[in-house]
C-alpha cells in the first residue's frame, strides 16, 4: 500500500470513571496512568510513522484545545488540524466534519483512520498488520471497524459477529450486538467469531460521505455547514456553533455502521483496553509476583491482586487483597477492584454535594498554554499558588478588579511588566502587583520559571482577569 492514511483522533470526551485522577476538566486521555506519556500522547505515537500515516487531525473542544496542542508539542509531532467542537454531538457529526476537512485538503479516495485517544493498546506487529488489512479493505469500498478478539465474556462492550471472509483477511459484518448479559456473552465467546466493538474505524472519505448522505442526511448537512462557516483561530479550526448544534446527537455506529451493507470487521488479536474502570487499568498493567500494579511513590506490604497509584502523597498499603487505592493531589479513592465499575455512582454523589463538587471537576493543578498553576492554599481573602511558565512563553497583559498579587521567584528568571515598567526578577527576588494595575509575566529564559503567587482581595476567582493583550487569542 502506497497511499498514506490520515488519522482522525477523537480527544474531546469527558469522563470520571477513573476518579480521582480523571475529572471533567482533566479526562483520562490527558492523564499519565502508568508510564511517562498520556493516553493521548500514546495515540499520537501510534500514528507517527510517516511511511504509513499523514499528519493527524484531532477533534476536541474549547476547554482541551491547549492540552492537545501542548501534548503534541512535547512529542514534537505536527498536527494537520485541531477541530474544536462547539457543543458535544457524539461521534457521527464529529467524524463527518473531519471527513469534510480531509476531503478538502486531499481527495475523496483518502483513507481515514478514526480512533479514540483513551485506549490502552500494545502497538506491536500484530496491531500494524491489522491496520494494513483495514486500509486495504477500506480501499475496496468497505467501511471497516476493528473487532477485538475477546479475552473474557465482558458485558461492558458491544459485540460484532463476523460473516464471510474477504480477500484482504477482513470479514463482512453479520450483525452488531448491544452490550449483552453475562450468559449471552459467555455463549458468544465460547462459539467464536464474535468480537468486541473497539470504536476504531477505517474508510475512504467518499465512501463515508456517501453512507452519511444515505443514512444520516441531517448529520452530513450540519457538518458540512459547520465546516463551511468555520473560523480559524491560531492553530485551531472552530466549527460553526449554530450549524453543528443542529446535528443529531448520535454515534457513528448508530448513524451508519449498523445500517450500511458495506461494513467489514478486521479480527484484531492485539492487546486493547478502553480503561473504563480501575479494574481494567489493573488488568492492563504490569503486575508483580503478587499480582499488584503500583505506580508513583508507593510502599506495598503483604498485599496482593491490587492497584496502588499516586500522583501526590506517598501511599503505604499493608495487608490488602483485591483493592484499588488511588491518590491524586487532593483526594484518595479506596475500594475493591471488583466494585470499580461503580465509581461513577460515587462521583455523582460527590458532584451533588456543594462541599465536594469541585473534586469532580478540576485538579489543584491546571494547565494553560503558557504553563500552569497549582493551588497550594485557600483562605478567607487570600490564596497561594505555584505558577510555572514554559521557556519563551508569556501570560496575557492583564489586570484585576478585586485582588492584588505578590510574586516570589523560586526557579528561573521572570520578566515582569507593571504599568510602563519592565524588570527582571531572579531566584529569591519578589515584586508586588497593586490592585487594578496592568501587568504581565513572561519567561525569557531557557529553563522552567517557577514562582509563588500570593493573592489577597475580596474576590479571587479566575474570572477576575481582564485580558488586554494575549498571544493565545483569549483577550
Amino acid at each position: 500500500m502506497t497511499q498514506k492514511i490520515v488519522p482522525v483522533i477523537m480527544a474531546g470526551g469527558r469522563g470520571t470513571r477513573l476518579w480521582p485522577l480523571s475529572r471533567a476538566a482533566a479526562p483520562k486521555q490527558f492523564i499519565q496512568f502508568i508510564g511517562d506519556k498520556t493516553l493521548f500522547q500514546e495515540t499520537l505515537q501510534r500514528v507517527s510513522d510517516p511511511a504509513l500515516y499523514d499528519a493527524p487531525v484531532v477533534l476536541t473542544n474549547e476547554e482541551f484545545r491547549f492540552l492537545v496542542a501542548e501534548q503534541a508539542r512535547e512529542l514534537d509531532i505536527d498536527l494537520a488540524a485541531i477541530l474544536l467542537e462547539p457543543v458535544a454531538r457524539n461521534t457521527a457529526a464529529a467524524v463527518a466534519a473531519a471527513a469534510a476537512i480531509v476531503g478538502k485538503r486531499f481527495d475523496g479516495d483518502t483513507i481515514m483512520h478514526v480512533l479514540g485517544s483513551d485506549y490502552e493498546i500494545v502497538a506491536d506487529d500484530t496491531y500494524f498488520d491489522c491496520v494494513r488489512i483495514a486500509a486495504a479493505t477500506a480501499a475496496q469500498g468497505k467501511l471497516v471497524t476493528f473487532g477485538i478478539q475477546p479475552t473474557e465474556p465482558a458485558t461492558g462492550y458491544g459485540y460484532i459477529e463476523g460473516g464471510e471472509t474477504l480477500a484482504t483477511g477482513a470479514r463482512t459484518v453479520a450483525r452488531f450486538i448491544e452490550k449483552p448479559p453475562l450468559n449471552k456473552a459467555e455463549d458468544m465467546v465460547a462459539t467464536g467469531g464474535f468480537y468486541w466493538n473497539s470504536g476504531m474505524f477505517m474508510f475512504s472519505v467518499s465512501c463515508l460521505l456517501d453512507e452519511l448522505r444515505t443514512h444520516a442526511p441531517e448529520t452530513i448537512r450540519a457538518a458540512d455547514e459547520a465546516v463551511e462557516n468555520a473560523k480559524t483561530d491560531l492553530d485551531f479550526i472552530r466549527l460553526d456553533k449554530a450549524a453543528f448544534s443542529a446535528a443529531p446527537n448520535i454515534s457513528i455506529d448508530y448513524a451508519i455502521m449498523e445500517k450500511t451493507s458495506n461494513a467489514a470487521v478486521v479480527p484484531s488479536p492485539f492487546k486493547w483496553s478502553d480503561l473504563g474502570s480501575w479494574d481494567s487499568v489493573w488488568k492492563s498493567g504490569s503486575r508483580d509476583e503478587y499480582g499488584n500494579v503500583a505506580a508513583g511513590n508507593t510502599t506495598v506490604v503483604n498485599t496482593k491482586n491490587s492497584l496502588i497509584m499516586t500522583h501526590g502523597v506517598h501511599l503505604a498499603v499493608q495487608g490488602m487483597d483485591d483493592i484499588a487505592v488511588i491518590a491524586s493531589e487532593d483526594a484518595v479513592y479506596v475500594g475493591r477492584l471488583q466494585d470499580s465499575q461503580d465509581v461513577g455512582n460515587l462521583v455523582k454523589m460527590l458532584a451533588a454535594a456543594p462541599k465536594t463538587s469541585q473534586l469532580t471537576e478540576t485538579h489543584p493543578t491546571s494547565y494553560r498554554p503558557w504553563g500552569g498553576y497549582t493551588s497550594v492554599l485557600n483562605g478567607d481573602r487570600f490564596q497561594v499558588k505555584r505558577i510555572f511558565v514554559t521557556p519563551g512563553k508569556k501570560l496575557s497583559l492583564q489586570k484585576h478588579h478585586h485582588r492584588s498579587e505578590h510574586w516570589i521567584v523560586v526557579k528561573g528568571t521572570a520578566e515582569v511588566t507593571i504599568g510602563e515598567n519592565v524588570q527582571m526578577l531572579r531566584e529569591n527576588e519578589s515584586v508586588y502587583i497593586p490592585l487594578g494595575e496592568v501587568h504581565r509575566l513572561a519567561n525569557p529564559g531557557k529553563i522552567m520559571l517557577e514562582l509563588i503567587e500570593v493573592q489577597t482581595g475580596s474576590y479571587l476567582g479566575e474570572d477576575d482577569i481582564i485580558r488586554i493583550v494575549d498571544e493565545f487569542g483569549r483577550s
